[in-house]
């Protein structure tokens, strides 16, 4: 027997959670948003009702409104959803060890091994853990089972909300294939441009390009997306513990009011900086190179990247690098309505300091900052995060990213 894969997708998660408190609104189009007054305000998640009006996640809410004007706005609670997503699971711990979560509402299940003893009937094991789910949490998800984790995050997005489909080695061609290419996991709207102009528009199209042809046009990922479309991904689900560790780690910040001075925005790249740096040295990883994006107001984006000469986990030389950065393709009186700092290219630390002379100067300015950061650490742990900053901060919310 192959591999038996679940994909676990929660219908309208953000949203179903929220209305466990508000019954009363359940027939009625509700989206969770962010605060509309400190300028967060994108529809986060809606339930089926709002999905037929037409409303998307990541729209503005006067976008979603002209949709439809009696739509229910709610905040949004994210400990609340993180608590749910432990309790769902929890549950999917008892049925294999091999738990992979993809997001807080996704999750693969690797059920090959255990699968005799939970009667042998795959579907029949999808069924169980959506009923479960619905008595004991009130909450309803989709499932994909498949033979390996693509196909089986297909299955879930196949049919909502409240279903199991299963798309095995016998009839996959005839589901997949006919399917949208970017319904396929990692084809986003660059690969689905690239690809439409070669006609390419469906899975089964891609499926049948030459993979030398894909891998010329789009690098490693054009092979990896040929053998997706091909049913050959034979990726393992890994349990919760031995998840790989961040490829990125990313902290950005939507402001209050746009940012148009060369200090402000500086102070708030030390404050996003720090919280990487941050980050970074609490994950035991280090940084061999940045990332800055920048959003105008008309919600335009702007990103440049660039690696650094020895990798760092420091607040200090992020900073300076992300400022540099941002020089390039920056300048002041531009307003900025969002800003994101992310550390790539992470590495575990081996080669993160370069031999350097004793007296080098640089040197010991880094171990003094190393010092000064590392007791600052020791102050958030026993006080917490905001006991301590460096420098100034701009008014904005901040938004965590770890890839």
């Amino acid at each position: 027997m192959g591999r038996v894969i679940l994909h676990c997708d929660m219908n309208s998660f953000f949203a179903s959670v929220e209305l466990l408190s508000h019954p009363e609104l359940r027939s009625e189009p509700v989206a969770v948003c962010g605060d509309p007054e400190s300028r967060h305000g994108i529809v986060l998640a809606k339930n089926e009702a709002a999905k037929r009006f037409g409303i998307v996640t990541a729209e503005t809410i006067w976008q979603a409104r002209k949709k439809c004007p009696s739509l229910v706005l709610l905040p949004p609670h994210l400990p609340l959803y993180r608590e749910y997503s432990r309790k769902i699971n929890a549950i999917y711990d008892q049925y294999t060890d091999l738990v992979e979560p993809f997001s807080v509402d996704e999750s693969w299940l690797d059920i090959t091994g255990s699968l005799h003893l939970l009667g042998g009937d795959a579907r029949a094991v999808a069924d169980e853990i959506r009923g479960r789910v619905k008595r004991e949490l009130g909450l309803t998800l989709s499932v994909g089972v498949s033979f390996n984790k693509v196909f089986a995050k297909l299955g879930s997005d196949y049919k909502k909300p409240d279903a199991t489909t299963v798309i095995s080695e016998d009839n996959w061609r005839g589901i997949v294939w006919p399917l949208p290419v970017g319904d396929l996991l990692f084809v986003g709207k660059a690969a689905r441009a690239t690809l439409a102009q070669f006609g390419v528009r469906t899975i089964g199209q891609l499926a049948a390009m030459d993979p030398d042809q894909l891998e010329t046009l789009m690098g490693k990922a054009g092979r990896q997306l040929y053998e997706y479309a091909n049913g050959l991904e034979c990726e393992p689900v890994r349990a919760r513990g031995d998840v790989e560790p961040p490829k990125s780690i990313g902290c950005g910040s939507t402001f209050q009011k746009d940012l148009t001075g060369r200090e402000e925005v500086r102070a708030a790249v030390r404050l996003l900086a720090d919280d990487v740096a941050s980050r970074l040295r609490r994950c035991g990883r280090y940084a061999g190179g940045v990332a800055v994006t920048l959003r105008t107001p008309d919600f335009q984006d702007r990103s440049r990247q660039r690696r650094f000469s020895s990798p760092t986990h420091l607040m200090q030389e992020l900073a300076e690098q992300a400022s540099a950065l941002l020089d390039t393709f920056w300048k002041p009186p531009s307003p900025i309505r969002m800003l994101t700092v992310t550390a790539i290219a992470l590495t575990d630390g081996d080669e993160a300091y370069e031999q350097t002379d004793l007296l080098d100067s640089a040197a010991s300015r880094r171990e003094r900052q190393e010092r000064l950061e590392s007791a600052v650490d020791r102050l958030r742990g026993k006080y917490g995060m905001g006991a301590v900053r460096f420098g100034a901060s701009a008014p904005g919310k901040k938004e965590d990213s770890l890839l």
